[in-house]
């Protein structure tokens, strides 16, 4: 199997030791995105929407410099530091997304990076 890393400026670089995305050829895995603003490094300011919307935009940067869209995501993984803003999430999520939606799992976690309150991470296949 090939593997071939996803790096794109518009959204913001790792903060870690991996990559933005590992591209297999048939599926890309898209690693977890935090709501920081690509040209600072810092989290957006606001609430739970704010930031939900700075990770869609995260995310679809990431899937664009792959050639793929939101249409080709078939599993999100999303992680919140407070399961009361679900329903905020659940809203603001539906914005970028169409039927038939992907599988989702979704997470209470105690702490996200750099005092992030969600976070992302997606599995997108390439059309045969």
């Amino acid at each position: 199997m090939t593997m071939k890393k996803v790096q794109t400026n518009q959204a913001p670089e790792a903060i870690g030791p991996y990559s933005q995305a590992i591209d297999t050829g048939d599926l890309v895995f898209v690693s977890g995105q935090i709501p920081l603003i690509p040209e600072t490094m810092k989290l957006v300011d606001g609430d739970i929407k704010e930031q939900t919307l700075q990770v869609m935009n995260n995310l679809r940067a990431v899937l664009k410099e792959a050639d793929l869209t939101f249409d080709d995501v078939i599993k999100f993984t999303i992680y919140l530091t407070d399961m009361n803003n679900f329903s905020i999430l659940n809203e603001t999520y539906a914005e970028f997304l169409k039927e038939p939606y992907p599988a989702r799992a979704t997470v209470e976690v105690s702490q996200l990076p750099k005092g992030a309150e969600v976070e992302m991470d997606v599995i997108a296949k390439r059309s045969s």
